[in-house]
């Protein structure tokens, strides 16, 4: 390799002068200035954290407020209950955190009208998120709604907005069983599917049929604590007796 000499200047008066000398930049000073960037880059991202997150929380307990009550027949009011352990109560011992939760749902007159619950699978595209009404007492899906789904728009994408097939779990006998429309035969336990969209409907009802599966038995548990309570306040309401309130129907 010929070695490259470095220009030589000439002054004015004909003299020869050297090059500029190139100062490099200290790496002291170069980690200095990238470590400030990003410790106020950092502070940044906190300050809008702690801006947005209570308005984010405030805003998905309205969101999940109005599905508990479209899911449950416009449920007046709702609690939140932990599975700990084997059963659901509203004082966990755990760390709440890390516990599955359901809502149960009261009327206007502290009736329970049934509980909702959430779930989500693999659908055909992404994972589907919904949220189903369930009423124990008979066994009957009263409800569903999609909360998040990417399905395949004008097809998958129905099962969120389609109110024929969302209607179809109103009042549908468990487990839920899929059938395409011109196979129905009207059956308590018969969800129609979506034409040309029944992977997306098969999945919803296959997410509902396992969220049963898995904590069904513990929520017929806690639903069971619940007739007393609800007894006594429909006595309390109507000022009769306790027996008559619960010899009346009560749940």
């Amino acid at each position: 390799m010929s070695e490259q000499k470095l220009p030589v200047i000439e002054t004015e008066s004909g003299g020869a002068q050297p090059p500029p000398v190139q100062v490099e930049a200290s790496s002291v000073r170069l980690i200095s200035t990238l470590a400030v960037a990003g410790a106020l880059a950092g502070m940044a991202i906190v300050m809008v954290f702690q801006w947005a997150k209570p308005r984010i929380d405030k805003h998905n307990a309205e969101v999940l407020a109005a599905a508990v009550t479209d899911v449950l027949g416009g449920a007046q009011r709702y609690e939140t209950v932990f599975l700990d352990g084997d059963h659901f109560t509203t004082e966990p011992q755990s760390d709440t955190a890390g516990l599955d939760r359901v809502y149960v749902g009261y009327d206007a007159n502290g009736q329970p009208r049934g509980v909702a619950m959430e779930a989500g699978e693999p659908g055909f595209q992404d994972v589907i998120d919904l949220l189903f009404g369930f009423d124990p007492a008979t066994g009957d899906v009263i409800g569903m709604k999609v909360l998040n789904s990417n399905e395949t728009p004008g097809l998958g994408a129905k099962i969120t907005y389609d109110s024929t097939f969302i209607g179809e779990f109103n009042g549908v006998g468990t487990p839920l069983q899929g059938v395409k429309k011109d196979r129905a035969k009207g059956g308590h336990d018969e969800v129609v599917m979506i034409t040309g969209a029944t992977i997306s409907s098969r999945a919803v009802i296959k997410i509902i049929n396992d969220r049963l599966d898995a904590i069904e038995q513990p929520v017929d548990s806690y639903w069971s604590t619940l007739a007393p309570a609800a007894a006594t306040s429909a006595a309390a309401k109507s000022g009769g007796s306790v027996t008559n309130a619960a010899s009346g129907g009560g749940l």
